[in-house]
């Protein structure tokens, strides 16, 4: 064992993340800041790696599917729409095609990041349209809850999942995961930030822009401040690029938080990289890996720009507005009424039971919460 400053970096006796992060550095030098991210979150000593249970209300951050099932059951509607456009052959040439073979059994419904199931099982309850259903999980403790909801289609990734098929593909806060690099408006152009060693730090040192970095920090990036900060989201990008790839004839849901790239502008001054855990914003991303998520708001324009050049169609909403097409807003409006009139009869249980759900309806859609989401449907 390595030996740094004069002591063993361990916990409990066990080599810790970082200390193994700073062995690599001072082997192989600074590591871009995407290789850090992946290895903060999917090592098997990873935020997502170990046998915790991050999205739950006892772990480390509440996605809009435990927030409420009402969250899955609406998707449901959205999923059965789908599949029924998919069924009926277009009507004239250039119109969208089935291109599904007879020796496919049902559709395939694949949620990746599917988390503890809390979107999937309220949607399979609630889906009126026979479907295949997989889950896709890198969390070890996450794919065992998920045993329960989809026995024996449970995998760490999507290669294990039928290589061609038709149907609907689910990420419901996925993208803001996946590694990503970080580059830095200068006045000569771009430059990125590396993570190195310092001491018994780690610290983000300067790099040169690497080709494919600067190219996607010029298309997305702009407008961007001198010393102004963009998360280059390469890796989301070639993710969607993948799963249209795999869909033989389908949708592709993407829901997230982040924004176009206009609307991302105010916020490059000092970037978005974040991080979270036990449901507060954490400290820095260097400072404890390993041990909180790292997160940044997805760029929009680049995932619908990578959905069109796979040849997909592409739509992209608002959570409160997609939710609302799907009838939500007038569950609000029919829970709202239903709960004045459990209060005039003096039904207090009831009054109770409907204003728990109204709340939830609530949160799901609030303007400048999780109904400020953005929804992107990409249909090949």
């Amino acid at each position: 064992m390595s030996v740094w400053g004069g002591h063993f970096n361990t916990q409990n006796g066990h080599v810790t993340l970082k200390h193994r992060i700073i062995e690599r550095i001072r082997a192989e030098g600074p590591m871009p800041f995407e290789v850090f991210q992946r290895i903060c979150l999917y090592d098997p000593d990873g935020f997502f790696g170990g046998d915790t249970l991050r999205s739950q209300k006892a772990g480390d951050f509440l996605t809009s599917p435990e927030v409420s099932p009402l969250f899955g059951e609406t998707l449901a509607r959205f999923v059965d729409r789908e599949l029924a456009v998919l069924s009926v052959p277009p009507a004239e040439p250039g119109g969208r095609s089935l291109r599904r073979s007879e020796a496919e059994s049902d559709w395939l419904l694949v949620e990746v990041a599917a988390g503890s199931g809390s979107l999937l099982r309220p949607l399979l309850a609630a889906l009126e349209t026979p479907v295949e259903a997989w889950a896709v999980e890198a969390s070890p403790a996450a794919r065992a809850a998920l045993e329960s909801v989809v026995p024996g289609r449970v995998v760490a990734s999507l290669d294990e999942v039928p290589s061609s098929f038709s149907g609907v593909v689910i990420a419901n806060e996925l993208l803001d995961n996946l590694p990503m690099a970080i580059a830095v408006r200068t006045d000569g152009g771009w430059r990125e930030r590396w993570v190195g060693v310092d001491g018994a730090d780690l610290v983000l040192v300067d790099a040169p822009a690497r080709p494919e970095v600067e190219a996607w920090a010029e298309r997305f990036g702009l407008p961007c401040p001198e010393a102004g900060v963009v998360e280059v989201q390469i890796g989301a990008r070639e993710w969607i690029t993948d799963v249209l790839s795999r869909l033989s004839a389908g949708t592709l849901l993407v829901i997230d938080y982040g924004d176009v790239t206009e609307n991302l502008a105010p916020r490059r001054q000092d970037g978005t990289l974040r991080t979270y855990r036990a449901h507060h914003l954490g400290p820095h991303p260097l400072d404890e890996p390993g041990a909180t998520d790292i997160t940044a708001d997805v760029n929009f324009t680049a995932m619908a720009a990578a959905a069109e050049a796979a040849g997909a169609t592409v739509e992209l909403n608002r959570q409160d507005e997609f939710l609302a097409s799907l009838g939500l807003r007038a569950l609000l409006s029919d829970l709202r009424r239903e709960e004045l009139e459990a209060a005039r009869e003096g039904d207090a249980l009831r009054q109770m039971e409907l204003k728990s759900r109204k709340l939830e309806v609530e949160t799901l859609m609030h303007p400048r919460g999780l109904g400020d989401f953005r929804v992107l449907v990409a249909r090949t």
